[in-house]
C-alpha cells in the first residue's frame, strides 16, 4: 500500500461540494476509482473537476471547502493497494 496526493491542476477555490446544498464529492474514508471526481476548482466562474488520478481510499483531506488553491497543491491523499 502507498499513498498518493491528489494536487490542484490550477489556481483557484476549491470546492468539496458540486453545490452548497449537496454532499462532498468524498469524505475520508470514501472508496474512489482513477477517473472520480474528488472536487471542483473554479477560476474566473468557470470550473474544473479534479479527479482521483489513482483508484484506493481517501485517507485526509488536506483543504477547507472553497479554500484558495495554487496548481500542484495537494488536497488530499489516498490510499492506493498496490
Amino acid at each position: 500500500m502507498s499513498e498518493q496526493q491528489v494536487q490542484s491542476p490550477l489556481p483557484g477555490l476549491f470546492y468539496l461540494r458540486p453545490a452548497p446544498d449537496q454532499p462532498p464529492f468524498v469524505e475520508v474514508g470514501s472508496v474512489v476509482t482513477a477517473d472520480q471526481s474528488v472536487g471542483l476548482v473554479e477560476v474566473m466562474k468557470q470550473f474544473a473537476e479534479v479527479k482521483a488520478g489513482v483508484a484506493g481510499t481517501v485517507t485526509a483531506i488536506l483543504v477547507d471547502d472553497a479554500a484558495v488553491v495554487g496548481p500542484g497543491d495537494p488536497v488530499m491523499t489516498i490510499e492506493t493497494s498496490d
